[in-house]
């Protein structure tokens, strides 16, 4: 997918929502247990209530990596019913992957040509030889973490390196590399006060923003200082959307709390 066609999408629904499918066995309703796909068969409820509200979808893949290689199935049958009947949806695999070249290639590989999601999440930590190998994939896009919202983020990413945070020396570096029109970059809902320093750096590229909901961003002063005139968010919600109930309407229940999400959008896009 293009940039330009994931743009498109926004306008047209009005939505820059993203939802998280991080799907957990423990946390989904337990009828729903019985059946021979359990996590296949709850996203695709969610999916199925809530396509219309969205732009994005984005598997957590620890969240089937740790049921093996029936996890790994629920995936491949997550993302094949994706593109099978909303291929206008963006999706993610956030795998958070990095490592030097010939192994990043092979996640590429992985990722973007066998399971046939539009993008990936990098951890930028190994430089410049770890993230090419993702950019050199056309059509795709590499989303490389910035300024994350958990606490632990401040333990290196707003640390001074001869006077720059670390968070700002990624961002101005990864611009130099091959490719790098396919960046996007991954900025916490919760450090929405970085967000004006980070557009003076990035003023056009994609945010993907986790965060808001049970995390406790704020939707409006992410869009007040991260809005571009082409969006240029894309704003996760998780557990806020897809365990808004754990009965048997808990998919009814996702696209209430996702239409909540997408009426503040469009009114915030005026």
């Amino acid at each position: 997918m293009t940039t330009q066609q994931l743009v498109e999408q926004i306008r047209k629904k009005r939505s820059f929502l993203c939802i998280g499918l991080d799907t957990d066995l423990e946390k989904i309703p337990s009828h729903l247990l019985g059946e021979e796909d359990p996590i296949f068969e709850f996203n695709k409820a969610i999916i199925d209530a809530t396509h219309q509200l969205c732009v994005a979808y984005k598997p957590n893949i620890a969240f089937y990596e740790a049921y093996g290689i029936k996890g790994w199935k629920s995936l491949e049958r997550t993302i094949d019913y994706l593109n099978k009947n909303h291929s206008e949806i963006f999706t993610i695999a956030d795998a958070k992957r990095g490592d030097i070249g010939n192994t990043s290639t092979r996640y590429a590989k992985a990722f973007f040509e066998e399971l046939n999601f539009d993008s990936i999440t990098i951890a930028p930590y190994m430089g410049k030889d770890s993230v090419e190998p993702f950019l050199a994939f056309q059509g795709k896009h590499t989303i490389l973490l910035a300024l994350t919202s958990n606490a632990g983020a401040f333990d290196y990413q707003t640390q001074l390196i001869d006077g720059t945070e670390l968070y700002k020396q990624v961002l101005k570096t990864s611009k130099t590399y091959e490719n790098s029109k396919n960046l996007m970059y991954v900025v916490g809902a919760t450090k929405a006060e970085y967000l004006s320093a980070i557009r003076e750096i990035i003023p056009d590229n994609f945010l993907l923003v986790p965060g808001v909901g049970a995390q406790g961003g704020s939707l409006e002063e992410v869009c007040r200082y991260g809005l571009t005139k082409d969006v240029g968010l894309l704003v996760n919600s998780s557990r806020g959307i897809i365990y808004a109930s754990n009965s048997a309407n808990f998919a009814t229940a996702a696209k209430i709390e996702a239409e909540k999400l997408q009426n503040q959008m469009a009114e915030l896009l005026g």
